[in-house]
């Protein structure tokens, strides 16, 4: 077979190129609708696209540089097509010329040579993720984000907060993929950029670069003191970032309060930012061809919300291990609930040892050896609740603790926490457990009521605020009420002049 039959069918469908150049000049338009119409919502639809052209942009690169024909001139455009290869030539009468404007507005934008800044940013934007999808232009990648994200923050413009967001996010990913310069590195600009993004009111890149400094505190230098302190001091826009930056912003919060001991905090945290995160992904079937959304971010805070259910003294619920995306990448805490349900220090240690190195890699280690004195409560109240009267000695035996000392400190400091409901005779060396409580006699039932109940006012709330309310609304309430107080001051000036009708003038 000739090469350039090979090479024919490797290339992709001309109809699919076609869409793709479709699907570019629609996005161009709807930045144009954005601007021309002050709306933010049209550019996070073309964000929403980006996932596809990630996943197309090194086999469809000619397409990209016909966009850069079309869109941009001058420095610009030779800037941008020395990245590229040479640009698609379409096929078809219909491909070649452009589309119509979506409205009015939008077909008054400027020519080429003065396109819009958003149009710029974003086919830098494109052609960044073009030059990361190949590893040799990581070094070009770099240098052309960051000048993108110098020249959107000359340019102060709001509508370009949300791709200047993820301008930043791209190139904080070029400083983690580079082996030379970490992320710490950018330190000093993300903190710049933070200052930047608060003072102008641009929420989408404030939260994004907050994320970025999170990542680089707790990530890469384990500063987990100056990640709290940039919670407590920075504000976080919740109420106008994006779903997927609130819900990274949750998991990195939830991760400090762990470390810090805060574990109802951090089980709150994390539970918000898997609820946030897509679902449809857990559900699903695993299939070869198709990776689900959020893989990575799902098994990341599973396995911390796990280890932290786990130190509140909690158990996980069995389904979450039997879901199709979780199943492989929790098979190793697996065992170590397990062993935390069932007291077993053995298996506990056992399996620390087995998996040491795959715990250290998810930051989870330290986690996990503060669960030991779980597994020895748990052994133990499952011991009071067996026994009515027990030994030391058999205690010892059965939780494989050292010797009768230790286990008469575990059993005191269990009573003293409310673990268990029992005392020690030190003097016979036995522990005597007292009757159990019926649980509805307590006010455990009670808050367990009151933490559902916040949880569905705060789940309405959130509602709320995510709705989208017209810009014009309140107006028209307000000239409704007025036209009703003009409508009284009338009937009461018609009253007091007596301007009763002719039926009545007979009246005495």
């Amino acid at each position: 077979m000739a090469p350039e039959t090979k090479a024919a069918e490797v290339a992709a469908p001309v109809h699919d190129k076609a869409q793709y150049l479709a699907l570019l000049r629609h996005n161009t338009q709807l930045l144009q609708r954005s601007v021309a119409h002050v709306e933010q919502r049209y550019t996070a639809r073309v964000v929403r696209s980006l996932p596809y052209m990630r996943r197309h942009a090194q086999a469809w690169a000619d397409v990209l540089a016909l966009l850069v024909n079309e869109t941009l001139t001058g420095a610009h455009r030779e800037e941008l097509l020395a990245y590229l290869p040479p640009p698609y030539k379409p096929e078809s009468a219909a491909e070649e010329t452009q589309p119509e404007a979506m409205d009015e507005d939008a077909s008054a934008a400027p020519a080429a040579d003065e396109a819009f800044p958003e149009v710029l940013a974003y086919v830098r934007l494109l052609v960044v993720v073009y030059l990361l999808s190949q590893p040799s232009s990581l070094a070009q990648a770099t240098s052309l984000c960051s000048k993108a994200v110098e020249d959107v923050v000359q340019q102060n413009r709001r509508s370009l907060d949300i791709l200047g967001a993820k301008l930043v996010y791209f190139l904080t990913r070029c400083y983690e993929l580079n082996k030379d310069d970490k992320l710490s590195s950018l330190r000093d600009r993300l903190l710049a950029l933070q200052r930047t993004a608060s003072l102008r009111h641009d929420s989408e890149t404030n939260a994004t670069v907050q994320n970025a400094l999170l990542r680089m505190y707790m990530v890469e230098d384990n500063l987990y003191d100056q990640a709290s302190k940039l919670v407590a001091r920075a504000p976080f826009p919740r109420a106008k970032a994006s779903n997927p930056q609130v819900a990274r912003y949750d998991y990195y919060v939830g991760r400090i309060r762990a470390v810090e001991l805060n574990y109802s905090d951090a089980h709150a945290h994390l539970q918000q930012a898997i609820r946030r995160a897509p679902q449809h992904g857990l559900v699903m079937k695993r299939d070869a061809s198709t990776k689900p959304v959020a893989a990575g971010f799902h098994q990341t805070a599973y396995k911390l919300l796990i280890i932290v259910e786990l130190l509140m003294g909690d158990l996980p619920e069995r389904g979450i291990f039997r879901l199709p995306l979780l199943r492989c990448a929790l098979a190793s805490y697996l065992p170590i609930v397990q062993a935390v349900r069932a007291g077993d220090l053995a298996l506990f240690q056992a399996t620390l040892q087995k998996h040491q190195a795959l715990f250290l890699q998810d930051k989870t280690y330290s986690l996990i050896l503060r669960l030991r004195h779980n597994v020895i409560k748990t052994g133990i109240r499952r011991i009071s609740l067996a026994y009515a009267r027990i030994s030391l000695a058999d205690i010892t035996r059965k939780v494989h603790l050292e010797s009768e000392e230790d286990a008469e400190y575990v059993i005191v400091k269990a009573i003293r926490d409310g673990v268990i409901d029992a005392r020690v005779d030190h003097e016979n060396a036995i522990m005597i457990s007292n009757e159990a409580v019926d649980l509805y006699a307590t006010n455990e039932p009670q808050a367990q009521l009151v933490q559902r109940i916040d949880f569905c006012l705060q789940l309405h709330n959130d509602s709320v605020k995510a709705m989208r309310y017209s810009l014009d609304h309140h107006r028209a309430e307000l000239d409704s009420a007025s036209a009703a107080h003009a409508r009284e001051r009338e009937l009461v000036k018609e009253i007091a002049e007596g301007d009763l009708g002719d039926s009545e003038d007979d009246w005495p």
